[in-house]
């Protein structure tokens, strides 16, 4: 029982990060983004490429280095999207599906093969320094701690920047546009902006997905919107009335309700049918968010 918690908890974490930037994209900026299929495995393909063969102009990198690297990574596709969809005048879901396309093509490019292992390399969750200075007590805790630890900076983070200037416009963008551009400020640039925070969350998901897995697969994305959607809903729709909790909290206690829903579904049906449940669920969420919409509106 404890290590199915423990499971939950870890996948639920990962996840976690992927749903940040789903909420920026879907709750702030109103944004159907399903690049998010293509950024997800963008990480983990940099990850998996750079520790075990390296990376052009770079060499190998080290676990911690494929953090920062597939941040980064992933704001250029999400620049991409905000580009195509801004300069270009593509509609939003259309600049999505666009470069969610092309990645399936990067992602392949950059790792060389549609699965790439790297259980002999070291990675953030299994390497010699943890060996030497971890208990082995605590030892079955380890990658549900650094989870913690990786998620709580990529919240603390979130919610100091959504306290800036900056933060604030883009939450405006979504909002009240016209706010944006009375304040003489470019809302095609806060778009972008707001698009690259988002897709260097999701790359950096990918990252330390793959990592935890030590292994890339090309479609380790498929999905991925549905989960992150999913967890942001359910997080928004259950906390709702509890005001002093933060969003970005909610969302992800959401990524591991989500996570947790699944899991106990998965034990009376057969795993092959795991994409159906999740399909299921998410329909089951999504109702229950209209349904919870109506009574607010027939009550006002």
């Amino acid at each position: 029982m404890t290590t199915i918690i423990f499971g939950i908890l870890e996948e639920g974490l990962v996840y976690a990060i992927m749903a940040l930037g789903v909420y920026i994209t879907y709750k702030i900026l109103d944004f159907p983004d399903l690049s998010v299929d293509g950024t997800f495995p963008l990480g983990a393909a940099v990850t998996a490429a750079g520790i075990a063969n390296g990376l052009p102009f770079i060499g190998t990198i080290s676990p911690v280095a494929a953090l920062f690297i597939s941040f980064t990574v992933g704001a250029l596709a999400g620049c991409i999207t905000g580009l195509i969809h801004v300069k270009l005048k593509v509609r939003d879901l259309l600049s999505g599906i666009i470069v969610m396309t092309a990645l399936y093509s990067i992602n392949l490019r950059i790792a060389g093969k549609a699965n790439l292992p790297i259980f002999s390399k070291e990675t953030i969750f299994f390497n010699s320094f943890l060996s030497a200075h971890v208990p082995e007590a605590a030892s079955p805790f380890i990658v549900t701690i650094i989870l913690f630890v990786i998620v709580m900076i990529c919240k603390v983070l979130l919610d100091a920047y959504l306290q800036t200037r900056s933060g604030y416009l883009l939450r405006a963008v979504g909002d009240n546009d016209v706010l944006v551009v009375s304040l003489a400020k470019d809302k095609g640039n806060i778009k972008i902006l707001g698009l690259a925070i988002s897709n260097g969350l999701e790359a950096l998901a990918g990252c330390v997905f793959a990592q935890e897995e030590r292994v890339f697969e090309i479609s380790m994305g498929t999905g991925a919107m549905v989960i992150g959607l999913a967890s942001v809903i359910i997080g928004t729709s259950i906390f709702r009335k509890l005001t002093l909790l933060r969003t970005t909290t909610a969302v992800l206690i959401g990524s591991i309700i989500y996570k947790a829903c699944v899991a106990i579904a998965l034990r009376n049906f057969d795993p092959q049918a795991m994409k159906l449940v999740t399909a299921v669920l998410f329909l089951i969420v999504l109702i229950i968010s209209m349904e919870r919409k109506k009574k607010v509106n027939t009550n006002a």
